[in-house]
């Protein structure tokens, strides 16, 4: 028995949406593209300027269309990562700017072997089930900030990603990465590598970009994962269940938009809201209303019975320090009893500005201990437990019992050696290291364990070519260099 969290009632999902339909109804949404409007207005919206007001019908014939579950798809063609129902995947934050060293505590701008590093270490680390496109590596122009990402994740990395893009060109360019890899653009339709975030902007708001990506992507048949962003009390209502009203409002208007482009195209209810501090202007990722709005919001996604996501498993912090821990551990674990299909944020500190390749390592740690609660407490003997007492005799010798040597390591997961379970005179011999200086430890022995995938004859070159061919056109003669290439 999988256990589950829920937040919301029968008759608040029931509420939201229908506040929901009639948000997108009189007040509508601003869709400043006007081929994305003329799309609309095709298929029954009314305009009002950019205004488009769309009818509970059109909307729900959209749900129809959308598919309930997909797959992600690793190198070898093998499916990985379900979307939909109640399986929970975990990957790490993406699109962080700085990279935080532990050693210097200091944040820096994220370069291309920072994000190299990310990848083999996520690699390497069962407890991730995708990779992300982790940082924004500044030694490479902003143009092509989006594609170069991928690029790297392509050269390191077999499993699927999670990515995005930033302009419309490159979410072209990225399809015809990933289709390189696919064995061209049908294969990638067919089983897709990735899935690409696009951002509504709160409140109601569709960008040309966000607008025309949901279109490139659903014509194209590659996943999109609508993130959907209300600020409780300041980009969003003040309220938990506001916000949730909101973030269903702008996300059903993605869902019609891309599936009128490209009907059964899958789609996910992706989203990053959060609470406002107002004492701070910040975002706290890692506040606990920020977790209950995910679960809220995913809540309505799975009564509507479409594939889930959120950002949970990041901090605020900008250390790795007990808050990061705190906030990290508490909303993965959260996450997961929702259960979300994709909880990206493991490894970010600060807003989710920064990634840090020991904190990756630790949340590692937490998703295990996530993943173990989600299997629940099964019988494993046929009796629960009078046969284990057979021949006891009121000794404490449960030690000797074979079932015992069978069965410890299926009911317990056991950590790595991030996590000290020792004595402490063990701990003292050891080197009394802390979390952070465990997890710099295993970090290394991961990378040093790391073997790149192989890749067809000629494959890398012809990427390679692609991507150097983009970056000469934003003024980049050379792409950095990239270790083991």
């Amino acid at each position: 028995m999988q256990p589950m969290l829920k937040l919301l009632t029968e008759a608040m999902i029931e509420q939201v949406l229908a506040e929901a339909f009639q948000l997108l109804q009189d007040t509508g949404i601003l869709v400043q593209s006007a081929a994305a409007r003329q799309l609309l207005a095709d298929h029954g919206a009314q305009l009002v300027g950019e205004v488009a007001h769309l009818p509970q019908g059109m909307v729900l014939d959209a749900l129809t269309s959308a598919p309930h579950e997909f797959y992600l798809y690793n190198r070898q063609g093998e499916a990985v990562v379900r979307y939909g129902g109640d399986a929970v995947h975990f990957d790490p934050g993406s699109s962080g700017v700085n990279i935080f060293d532990p050693l210097t505590r200091k944040h820096r701008p994220a370069h291309s072997a920072d994000l190299v590093r990310l990848i083999q270490v996520t690699e390497m680390l069962t407890e991730y089930d995708a990779q992300s496109t982790a940082v924004v590596c500044s030694d490479v122009p902003k143009e092509i900030g989006d594609l170069y990402r991928l690029y790297l994740v392509l050269l390191y990395a077999q499993k699927p990603v999670i990515s995005g893009a930033f302009s419309r060109r490159n979410t072209q360019a990225m399809i015809d990465m990933l289709a390189l890899y696919a064995g061209g653009q049908a294969a990638l339709r067919e089983r897709p590598l990735a899935v690409f975030d696009v951002c509504p902007t709160p409140p109601l708001i569709f960008s040309p970009f966000a607008a025309e990506s949901l279109m490139d992507l659903a014509r194209a048949g590659v996943p999109a994962e609508l993130i959907s962003m209300p600020l409780a009390g300041a980009g969003s209502p003040v309220t938990l269940l506001g916000s949730i009203v909101q973030h269903a409002a702008e996300t059903l208007a993605g869902i019609t938009l891309h599936q009128l482009a490209g009907p059964g195209a899958p789609v996910v209810w992706g989203g990053a809201p959060a609470v406002f501090d107002m004492r701070h202007g910040t975002t706290p990722m890692g506040a606990v209303e920020t977790a209950m709005l995910d679960i809220g919001y995913a809540q309505i996604g799975k009564a509507l019975n479409l594939p889930t996501h959120t950002y949970l498993g990041a901090s605020d912090s900008k250390l790795v320090d007990y808050q990061a821990g705190l906030e990290s551990g508490v909303s993965a674990i959260l996450g997961a009893l929702g259960g979300i299909n994709m909880i990206s944020g493991a490894g970010m500190l600060d807003f989710l500005a920064a990634q840090c390749v020991e904190k990756l390592v630790a949340d590692a740690e937490a998703i295990r201990m996530a993943k173990r609660l989600l299997r629940g407490i099964q019988p494993l003997t046929e009796t629960y437990a009078l046969e284990l007492f057979t021949g006891i005799n009121f000794k404490a010798d449960f030690l000797k019992q074979k079932a015992t040597r069978q069965l410890f390591a299926i009911e317990q997961t056991l950590p790595s050696s991030v996590i000290d379970r020792a004595s402490v005179r063990a701990w003292e011999e050891n080197g009394s290291l802390d979390t952070v200086a465990r997890a710099a430890v295993r970090a290394t022995e991961l990378t040093n364990a790391y073997q790149r995938p192989a890749a067809p004859e000629g494959l890398e070159q012809e990427l390679h070519q692609m991507v150097a061919s983009l970056a000469r056109q934003a003024g980049m003669e050379k792409l950095p260099s990239l270790p083991g290439i």
